[in-house]
């Protein structure tokens, strides 16, 4: 097995609290796991196939070279989403005496949006909200399909970092572009009032990526996934989508429809 087997493997293991997790949701002995992470020995094809099946790639792409397998995935570890000495948070501060807590919306979402860039796509974005020393904070990662001719397809790649607050009934996000800093969008959601959160509606501000810069707000849907997900499978799965795609189903479609909007968009002149 080669070299970039074991760093590649490291790189997903990353995800997750520990090794000891990672062997322990597996089933797998960590006296021999760390021989694959050693690239000291090679799994059986059995064990291979559950660990693909596990964090949800594929055996040809575990041996890719390191670099190449970290932009397939868009893996940067479990970063935080913001530090203390953000600006950004800094600035906020003072909302955190009059907000509520947003224990319970904690989590990571599968977010739907019509594209700013591209009008008449469905954008899904992966986010992740999570609470540290009091305050919420949370992670978007967004990419784009990009074709050339005579190319293989690229992807443009967006991390947001962010704030939330829960205020008199309205949950308020607001984050900025951390890869190039060119960037703040914010997105107001709709609280569930249900037991059971699963999904939250609302509006996102923020502008095209295009020429142009072009503002715009548009309608946004954040489905809940759990507080615990595969990681990898999940963002493997972002990316545009046709409106009428089989992947997004009718409520989600209804929800982020409006006979009244221009390609699902509001264009702020």
């Amino acid at each position: 097995m080669s070299e970039a087997f074991g760093h590649n493997l490291k790189l997903l293991c990353s995800h997750y609290r520990s090794i000891a997790e990672v062997c322990r949701k597996l089933g797998l002995n960590r006296a021999q796991f760390n021989r694959y992470l050693a690239g000291q020995s090679r799994p059986t094809a059995y064990n291979l196939k559950r660990i693909c099946d596990f964090f949800g790639v594929e055996e040809h792409e575990l041996v890719l070279p390191p670099d190449q397998f970290a932009r397939l995935l868009g893996a940067r570890g479990d970063q935080t989403a913001a530090r203390p000495q953000d600006p950004l948070l800094e600035l906020l501060q003072p909302l955190r005496g009059h907000a509520s807590s947003l224990s319970r919306y904690c989590g990571y979402y599968f977010e739907y949006a019509n594209c700013m860039s591209v009008p008449g796509q469905v954008l899904l974005s992966l986010v992740h909200l999570r609470e540290e020393r009091g305050d919420f904070l949370f992670e978007r990662q967004e990419r784009q399909g990009r074709a050339r001719e005579g190319e293989a397809e690229d992807w443009v790649r967006c991390r947001y970092l962010g704030a939330a607050f829960y205020l008199q009934d309205r949950l308020f996000l607001i984050d900025y572009e951390s890869l190039t800093g060119n960037e703040m969008s914010q997105t107001i959601l709709i609280p569930s009032f249900k037991s059971r959160i699963t999904r939250l509606n609302g509006l996102k501000t923020g502008v095209s990526s295009g020429d142009r810069r072009t503002p715009a707000c548009t309608r946004v849907v954040w489905d809940y996934l759990g507080p615990e997900i595969n990681r990898i499978a999940a963002y493997r799965q972002v990316m545009l989508y046709a409106p009428d795609d089989p992947r997004i189903d009718a409520d989600i479609r209804a929800r982020l429809g409006g006979a009244h909007l221009r390609d699902g968009l509001f264009e702020i002149e």
